[in-house]
């Protein structure tokens, strides 16, 4: 008679492999510290973090500047968190920014991840391409084509594997820097001619 051949237990069952999910865990080792131990923000950082909500260019900033910039990338962020943020007054100027963020004491916080976080809304470990043409879209630069994505990724992509990974954005991003890779190389519509005319006049000047 014919022999069977044995049965393997549940081989009719395959299983999916097993993927470790992306462990977005702080590297409290990269986050440079001030003298009081929180997180170190530079004099250039504030200035530029203050230009990015002050959009008006009117010397202060709103709780409706700080809506209308965070709110693209955290959408259900608390009214608390606005006011904590905004330390409880209605505008902040320039000086009161820089008091409030050189000296702070924020310990235990990896700026870098919590803003690659914001790209990575899903979190497999690498900025989401239709979030990034989302969020620059909405940040005021215009449409976003696949070519205009193509130099945002190439440019963050420095192990040159196509994606942007989390320790590629340590790489890139020194945080806050007014001049951050990511943004230098991509002008939003108008920024090329506003540039050229703001040279004009300089030469004109001179």
């Amino acid at each position: 008679p014919r022999r069977s051949r044995p049965v393997e237990k549940n081989s009719s069952v395959q299983k999916a492999p097993e993927v470790e999910p992306f462990a977005q865990a702080y590297d409290l080792s990269s986050v440079p510290k001030n003298s009081k131990g929180g997180v170190l923000v530079t004099e250039e950082e504030v200035a530029a973090a203050f230009r990015f909500f002050d959009q008006d260019g009117t010397g202060h900033i709103t709780t409706s500047n700080l809506r209308k910039r965070l709110g693209v990338f955290f959408k259900d962020m608390p009214s608390k968190d606005f006011r904590f943020l905004m330390n409880n007054k209605t505008e902040l100027t320039l000086a009161e920014l820089r008091e409030l963020l050189i000296d702070n004491e924020v310990c235990n916080f990896d700026p870098v991840l919590e803003a690659f976080r914001c790209y990575d809304p899903h979190g497999t470990g690498f900025v989401d391409v239709e979030t990034l043409r989302a969020m620059f879209e909405a940040l005021g630069f215009g449409e976003v084509t696949d070519d205009d994505l193509a130099i945002l990724i190439e440019t963050g992509d420095v192990d040159g594997d196509g994606r942007i990974s989390l320790q590629d954005f340590r790489n890139m991003v020194s945080f806050g820097a007014p001049d951050d890779p990511i943004f230098r190389d991509f002008e939003g519509p108008g920024d090329e001619d506003e540039r050229d005319d703001a040279e004009g006049h300089g030469d004109t000047e001179n």
